[in-house]
């Protein structure tokens, strides 16, 4: 427990869902909000909706974490809302190179389809379309880096996280990655009966940004929710047959799987952002 009196946090969330009804904000106000709680620190959260408004935080916040969403990755570059997005995004790399006290400096954590905009952004590998939808509940595994990178604290190798994408980043740009000073941490579970790349699904970018592929924030509340949808519970059958269907619904009662995910990695980010400096 942290006994600072009257400390005041500002964290900024970048809405990239386009007003499409999601559970992914309601889940990172959640922790938000939690970790504040927990730590005696209190917490001002302020939403940008960046697709729909062109809205987009200063630099004045104190950490700040970009949200999932629907649509295509690579058809959005060089959009108005696209160009807006990494404009923000320029101007935190600009503010960090520009603060020499390490403690001040801005952190971020960009999850799904942020993180594969990030991908795009710095080009650390090929993003593109999968082969069919990834979703459900599955083992991530880590990488050498990863096994000592403090997002990944109190987790296991494999942990379990919900993946929801069309879009994965594929074959990593090791020489790119090396000079920005970040590292490839995890990837998707090994897949021995069919020919394709296990896609990346977690990348350090560099001190002070990093992202997931798969969404860290889903709680099994939301997913119970998600899943028990007739549109969605048909869409997941039609695609993956009523025993995966099932499987998920189970696997979301495990307190081993995505609930200790939930509970460590957007925590494990608030304290290095914020506190362990």
């Amino acid at each position: 427990m942290n006994d600072v009196k009257n400390v005041v946090k500002r964290i900024a969330i970048l809405d990239l869902y386009d007003g499409q009804a999601n559970e992914g904000m309601r889940c990172i106000k959640d922790l938000i909000a939690a970790w504040g709680i927990m730590h005696n620190i209190k917490i001002e959260m302020e939403v940008f909706d960046v697709r729909q408004e062109l809205a987009v935080p200063d630099t004045n916040f104190d950490a700040y974490i970009s949200s999932g969403g629907p649509g295509s990755p690579l058809e959005s570059a060089e959009s108005e809302w696209d160009n807006a997005y990494f404009k923000w995004l320029q101007s935190i790399e600009t503010f960090n190179q520009n603060q020499p006290n390490w403690a001040l400096k801005r952190q971020i954590l960009f999850i799904c389809h942020s993180f594969q905009l990030a991908c795009r952004y710095y080009r650390l590998g090929i993003v593109c379309a999968r082969k069919s939808t990834s979703f459900g509940v599955f083992p991530v595994h880590l990488l050498p880096a990863g096994k000592t990178e403090p997002l990944f604290k109190g987790l296991s190798d494999p942990f379990y996280a919900v993946d929801s994408r069309d879009y994965q980043v594929i074959a990593p740009n090791k020489q790119q990655i090396e000079a920005m000073g970040g590292a490839f941490l995890a990837i998707e579970k090994e897949r021995p009966h069919v020919p394709y790349e296990r896609a990346i699904m977690t990348i350090r970018f560099n001190d002070y940004f990093i992202g997931t592929q798969f969404h860290p924030e889903a709680d099994a509340v939301g997913m119970q929710m998600y899943l028990q949808r007739a549109d969605k519970k048909k869409a997941v059958i039609d695609e993956h047959g009523t025993e995966k269907w099932e499987s998920m619904v189970a696997q979301l009662q495990d307190p081993d799987k995505i609930m200790f995910t939930y509970q460590h990695i957007i925590p494990n980010f608030l304290t290095m952002a914020l506190v362990a400096k």
